[in-house]
């Protein structure tokens, strides 16, 4: 098995795992327009398509060389990228959604994950997504990674405003004085 095969198949049982842990969630309360949640889906969902297949029937040249070990160590960053996020996930508990929403009795978890950056699985999923992306060495992979980015970066955006919204100003304003975004330890304005 090669690091790009054991990254790919790390993404296929995170997806399934995902999807399976869908049931898990309380029922939504509320959730802005659907097209302002159209804004983020369309770069993310591109993006992993791009990600995903972008290389496949393909026959260009690899961008760049990687040894075996540099191959290892990138699929490790994404296992530990889809790892983080389940841990989010699981702190999350049945707070968590696919979309961005308010769920019945939400609160603002600021445990685990949380402490680190304000959205855990967006971080992991772009970690996960370059680390992948460089396996690959590919340019429509990359360009993948970078589409996902942005997406998760509007979705963040969104949900903060919306959240701010739903839940009131104060509430989620002095966390996001004190942590991050999306990149651990990233100073803040607080």
């Amino acid at each position: 098995m090669t690091p790009v095969h054991a990254a790919a198949l790390m993404w296929d049982g995170w997806v399934i795992s995902w999807i399976a842990a869908m049931a898990w969630s309380r029922r939504t309360a509320a959730r802005p327009p659907a097209l302002d949640q159209l804004i983020h889906w369309l770069p993310t969902i591109v993006g992993f398509g791009l990600l995903s297949f972008g290389s496949v029937g393909t026959h260009f040249a690899p961008l760049w060389a990687l040894s075996e070990v540099v191959g290892w160590l990138l699929a490790g960053v994404c296992a530990a990228g889809l790892l983080f996020t389940w841990w989010a996930r699981i702190e999350l508990g049945s707070l968590w959604s696919g979309s961005v929403s308010r769920k019945d009795d939400h609160t603002i978890i600021e445990s685990g994950p949380y402490r680190l950056v304000r959205h855990p699985i967006y971080t992991g999923l772009i970690a996960a997504a370059f680390a992948q992306g460089v396996l690959t060495r590919e340019a429509a992979n990359l360009t993948g990674a970078v589409l996902m980015t942005l997406g998760f970066w509007l979705k963040a955006r969104l949900e903060e405003r919306f959240l701010s919204q739903e839940l009131g100003e104060a509430a989620y304003a002095d966390y996001r004085r004190h942590t991050p975004m999306l990149i651990p330890f990233w100073p803040t304005p607080g």
